[in-house]
């Protein structure tokens, strides 16, 4: 049984109207899932060559966000994202060293040690910024028989071609190329992204399949010859085995819709396959006003920015602004995102202690105002997942709790204020890692140890022993801690 023959495991409910920019409408449309009450999401992933950086941070955040929120609403997400081990050429050309065997010659390596070695360095980042773990991560060494499958496919109806081992699309039999990008055949340069092949009927064909030189490392078996796969085939071949025809919604960067997502869509339908339905792109980010770039100097890795700056803070800069917005990334957006965190999580934080001896109390007013910023956030996010609006719904709740919390609140107001956080917060916008089960663990642990260094503190205090209470707090302050002194007694935060 293929994806797109698989059973509704459950009755889906009423849901929502969602409306997202697809790119190749350029305009927001309603979101109709292929299969009621599923979503099936394709992601184009990184290529594992070297540290992943910020920009695959904007990606992957912005991307995980909207798998989050459809989840949120009730429906079954099966999410796929690649991992490029093989084919992916500098320069994004037919031409060229594999990025992955240059780097294998560089760190002296096999070009799979490479791959593994960078693979697991970008979950790790991944991790740590709280994405979710895709639902099937296929690796396009993994699947070359259904690569060379769907080459063949494309030559047996006209629109590939074989030519000195390697294999071509040919562009100019398929007139819908271009319809993603806008771009028409015609008024493509020629030469302009490599030089022109003699091999190619037409400069602007592109590699399906390459013939590997007596020094390629990575070569498997083929109809032509020994080689590897273009760098665009592999999306193809996988987000067809996994969503089936026909699938909701394709994303990655803006920087991918031509020539790879024009590439993915073209060889996709020539072979008689309908393809994704929407399409999505986040946009690109700044540092310091300028475009990243490592010949700048302004490249950032995130283990490098990491070392600085929690990944929990990183990601509320990327969900402060929307995923089709530049994001910039400068000292004076990180001091605001550290500024504007913290005060939701201060806020999350002393809605928690308070819970813990709430009184019966009658809330009302602010279950209301709680319920109307719940409404907020669901409004801006239906609207093309607008994050900057649903970010401003926080800070809205975040004003009226802190407010409420500056008399008697109940459990039942925190307890739908908590609620608010967890689910808006936590699990849409993935704000608040520390509520998984392991890290609210620690939290429990580390709340009873510092209920118990409150308790030395305060004995030191009434025996006159300021000195030893000042040491304390001091080295409270070195590890993050803070205590504060306020009418109700002292009391700790992060």
């Amino acid at each position: 049984m293929t994806p797109s023959e698989s059973p509704v495991q459950s009755a889906p409910g009423a849901f929502p109207d969602v409306y997202l920019h697809d790119t190749m409408q350029r305009r927001k449309v309603k979101f109709e899932a292929t299969t009621p009450g599923r979503v099936g999401m394709y992601l184009c992933g990184p290529t594992v060559y070297s540290d992943a950086h910020v920009g695959h941070a904007k990606k992957e955040v912005a991307f995980d966000v909207v798998r989050r929120y459809f989840t949120h609403l009730g429906y079954q997400v099966r999410y796929v994202s690649n991992i490029t081990d093989v084919g992916h050429l500098q320069n994004d050309s037919d031409d060229g060293e594999d990025k992955i065997a240059k780097r294998a010659a560089l760190e002296q390596l096999q070009p799979m040690e490479v791959a593994e070695k960078y693979f697991w360095s970008f979950m790790d980042d991944m991790a740590r910024l709280n994405v979710l773990r895709p639902s099937i991560q296929p690796r396009a060494t993994g699947h070359i028989g259904e690569q060379i499958e769907l080459i063949q496919e494309l030559i047996a109806r006209g629109h590939a071609y074989e030519s000195n081992g390697s294999v071509y699309f040919d562009v100019r039999s398929w007139p819908n190329y271009g319809v993603l990008s806008g771009r028409k055949l015609d008024d493509q340069e020629e030469g302009t992204r490599e030089e022109v092949r003699s091999e190619k009927r037409d400069p602007r064909d592109f590699a399906l399949w390459k013939l590997a030189e007596p020094s390629h490392i990575m070569r498997w078996d083929s109809p032509w010859g020994q080689g590897f796969p273009g760098w665009h085939i592999e999306c193809s071949a996988m987000s067809l085995k996994y969503l089936g025809e026909g699938f909701d919604i394709h994303g990655g960067g803006l920087d991918l819709e031509f020539p790879h997502h024009e590439a993915e869509i073209a060889q996709s339908e020539a072979a008689g396959h309908p393809f994704a339905r929407y399409w999505m792109h986040n946009n690109m980010l700044t540092i310091g006003g300028e475009k990243m770039s490592k010949s700048k100097g302004n490249f950032t890795t995130l283990q490098d920015l990491f070392g600085r700056l929690d990944p929990m803070v990183v990601r509320f800069l990327l969900v402060s602004s929307h995923y089709r917005s530049i994001t910039e990334f400068s000292d004076d957006a990180f001091v605001s995102a550290q500024n504007g965190y913290k005060r939701l999580s201060d806020a999350l934080q002393e809605v928690e202690r308070r819970l813990k001896d709430a009184p019966q109390h009658d809330d009302a007013a602010l279950i209301a105002k709680v319920q109307a910023h719940r409404e907020t956030f669901e409004k801006a996010m239906r609207d093309d997942f607008n994050t900057p609006e649903a970010v401003a719904a926080l800070f809205g709740l975040t004003r009226d709790v802190n407010a409420a919390l500056g008399g008697t609140v109940g459990k039942a107001g925190l307890e739908a204020a908590q609620a608010a956080y967890h689910e808006l917060g936590g699990e849409v916008l993935g704000l608040f890692a520390e509520g998984q089960a392991s890290a609210q663990d620690d939290t429990a642990k580390l709340d009873t140890l510092m209920e118990l260094v409150l308790q030395a503190r305060q004995s030191y205090r009434l025996n006159k022993q300021y000195a030893e209470s000042d040491a304390l707090r001091g080295r409270l302050a070195e590890v993050g801690l803070t205590i504060e002194d306020t009418k109700d007694g002292p009391r700790w935060k992060k």
